[in-house]
């Protein structure tokens, strides 16, 4: 399975970010594996509208089935259900250790976004 994961730099070891559509680096992480396939730095992350969408649609063009993140807003939220992606937010600490309580089964997905539209703009 493939996890995407907002986080602040390009290594398993950094934090997860805080911000899903405006997070400075998507890392796509095999489950298996525990490595980092595909994504990289956030082109959208400096969008001026639309960050969260876009950054949506990169994840499910990489075939994320889950997303691992602090916080999602509306637009990306509805983009990441309709791509039948299982949204996890609230995530903190690294991204190894985000990746290694999911697999342990210690997160829950969430049902709703958790953030009001444009609040990464902030």
């Amino acid at each position: 399975m493939k996890i995407a994961v907002s986080a602040s730099d390009n290594n398993l070891d950094t934090m997860v970010d805080p911000r899903f559509g405006r997070c400075a680096y998507l890392l796509i992480v095999d489950s298996q594996t525990g490595e980092i396939v595909s994504g990289g730095r956030n082109e959208f992350a400096a969008a001026g509208g639309g960050a969260g969408t876009q950054t949506a649609q990169w994840a499910i063009r990489e075939g994320a089935e889950v997303v691992l993140t602090g916080n999602v807003g509306p637009n990306a939220y509805n983009v990441l259900r309709a791509g039948k992606v299982k949204v996890y937010a609230g995530v903190s600490g690294s991204v190894r250790d985000a990746i290694a309580r999911l697999n342990k089964g210690e997160l829950s997905e969430i049902s709703n976004s958790t953030v009001p539209p444009h609040s990464g703009m902030r």
